[in-house]
């Protein structure tokens, strides 16, 4: 069996950006085979993804000369797309806003993961000061199981090279929690900021005594924000107020991150032991912290 390479990061830049402007079609006179150009579409697009815009926050947004962007809205008020309302803070001004939608034709399901796409290259070419910002550690929803399985097997095994064993054992363990989960006794909380998820935890029940924290994870772009410290802390919030007496985990001794994370929380290593798993020799490691 030939087995054929994956791309290179910048080959594969290329290619989506060659799919992209054929797909938008801003090689061609008309965007999405529509007659409109690229700028209208984007001036559409604005009026679509923030009503109650002016025609001056349209101006400064987009870099577009006073003049040019009349001309483009007075095309789009004839045609019926765009209506003129006027401001309750400003009268001066008029309030614009747009009766369709370019993505109606996308299906729901498809829509939200192309949204979601979107966001992820924004962020990706974003400076830091750009994206850091406040975030919120919420409760699990539908859908955030799945995803806890899904980040732990992708990332684990691009940072440390861990084998499906390791995505079966994170499933068992989500699996196991979904099945029995006491909300008076264990809860999965998830980081999130602005709809996206950025890390998880877990709290289960080893015994009445004891809790046990698992799954901690942060996604690589938001590390340093504080996301792990909050996670474990929401943990021991948590088990005190639940009446354990005792938290223990099991991690690695190659998980550095981690392992600050659990000192900073006043957690002890308890033991230690080598172990050949996920494809790895590994060394495991317990801690434990005193309620």
């Amino acid at each position: 069996m030939q087995t054929v390479p994956l791309p290179s990061p910048v080959a594969a830049v290329r290619s989506f950006n060659r799919f992209y402007t054929r797909q938008i079609g801003v090689l061609g006179e008309g965007l999405l085979r529509s007659p409109f150009s690229l700028t209208e579409a984007r001036v559409m697009f604005e009026l679509a993804a923030r009503p109650g815009r002016t025609a001056a926050w349209l101006r400064k947004e987009l870099g577009l000369d006073a003049g040019y962007l009349s001309r483009i809205l007075g095309v789009f008020r004839k045609r019926g797309l765009v209506v003129r309302a006027r401001s309750a803070q400003d009268r001066r001004e008029g309030l614009l806003s747009q009766v369709g939608s370019m993505l109606e034709r996308v299906p729901a399901p498809r829509r939200d993961n192309l949204v979601a796409a979107m966001r992820q290259i924004q962020v990706a070419f974003a400076a830091p000061e750009a994206v850091e910002g406040p975030f919120l550690v919420r409760d699990h929803q539908p859908g955030d199981l799945g995803w806890v399985v899904h980040r732990h097997g992708a990332l684990y095994a691009r940072e440390y090279g861990y084998d499906e064993q390791f995505e079966a054992l994170v499933a068992e363990i989500v699996a196991a929690f979904g099945k029995r989960h006491d909300p008076k006794r264990e809860r999965c909380w998830i980081a999130e900021r602005a709809g996206e998820n950025l890390g998880s935890v877990l709290l289960v029940r080893k015994s009445q005594t004891v809790a046990k924290l698992r799954l901690l994870l942060v996604e690589p772009s938001a590390r340093g924000l504080g996301i792990g410290g909050a996670l474990v802390s929401e943990c021991v919030r948590f088990a005190r107020g639940a009446g354990y007496r005792k938290i223990t985990l099991w991690t690695q001794s190659e998980l550095r991150a981690a392992r600050r994370l659990y000192e900073q929380a006043g957690f002890q290593l308890a033991g230690e032991k080598p172990h050949h798993s996920f494809g790895r020799d590994l060394v495991g490691e317990t801690w434990d912290l005193r309620l």
